[in-house]
């Protein structure tokens, strides 16, 4: 099995090393059929343990890695982090104004709240979609890089970021399929929706693995966008939503506690 694998192109390398996270984010998202009832305080504390996770996975997994590429590619890595950084938040920060300002155009009758939960329900999807994009191009980009035998590219590291990306979308998939179900979705659709924000990782990695040389100089950019984009949906949905359970301090903990171990899991594995 492992001569097989080996014997692949990177291409193929990168489509089935992406296979496997996008099969863990699934697994996370699954989790929404093993909660027979949706109480108030149990999803407060997950999308506070959420929040926990996008923003350590923000800076690890997006933003450390941003500049350290920026800066052995002779670029000005302040200057490309902040412009990829801002650019994220700004584009959710822009559609959630444009989505407002259309909504204000239709009657207020009962459609209001679904209209309030579909655009929380699209953000938070969208968001977590814009993190696994560039996640896939990381790992196409480390497995296309082993056919040039460049210094540092070996199989084993291409392997170890796919297994570390993989365990991270673990709480990713029930990062987007828990609040999703707590928004009046069936759990059929929170998973489809939860597992469908990691469809997106094997298709951006075989591109990254076919054009690693041309895409390579963009990775910086994408990094920080997606960090600035989750970053954005943090503050602006899960912590205001999380705080407004009566145990605000507990809440608050769940998201030390969902940071501590999105930590752990980046730093641990590299």
């Amino acid at each position: 099995m492992v001569n097989f694998f080996h014997d692949l192109s990177p291409v193929y390398q990168a489509l089935l090393a992406t296979l496997f996270t996008w099969g863990v984010t699934m697994l996370g998202a699954s989790i929404v059929f093993f909660f027979k009832e949706v109480k108030k305080g149990i999803m407060d504390a997950l999308l506070g343990f959420s929040a926990g996770v996008m923003i350590a996975a923000s800076f690890w997994s997006l933003l450390s890695p941003a500049i350290e590429m920026a800066q052995n590619m002779q670029m000005i890595a302040c200057l490309i982090v902040f412009l990829g950084f801002f650019s994220g938040g700004l584009l959710l920060f822009l559609g959630d104004k444009i989505y407002d300002f259309c909504s204000k155009r239709q009657k207020k009758d009962s459609s209001v709240a679904t209209t309030s939960r579909l655009k929380r329900c699209l953000m938070l999807v969208f968001s977590i979609t814009l993190h696994n994009i560039p996640e896939g191009l990381v790992v196409g980009v480390a497995f296309g890089s082993l056919a040039y035998h460049l210094e540092g590219a070996t199989l084993a590291s291409a392997l170890t970021l796919a297994l570390g990306i993989g365990l991270q979308n673990f709480p990713e998939g029930s990062a987007v399929s828990l609040p999703l179900r707590r928004e009046g979705l069936s759990r059929k659709k929170a998973f489809f929706f939860g597992q469908l924000s990691g469809f997106v990782e094997p298709i951006s990695a075989v591109i990254g693995a076919i054009l690693v040389l041309k895409i390579q100089s963009l990775l910086p950019f994408l990094l920080a966008f997606a960090a600035g984009a989750m970053i954005y949906v943090v503050v602006e949905e899960l912590i205001p939503e999380s705080q407004t359970n009566k145990k605000k301090d507990l809440m608050a903990l769940f998201t030390l506690i969902g940071f501590s171990i999105m930590m752990i899991l980046d730093v641990a594995l590299g």
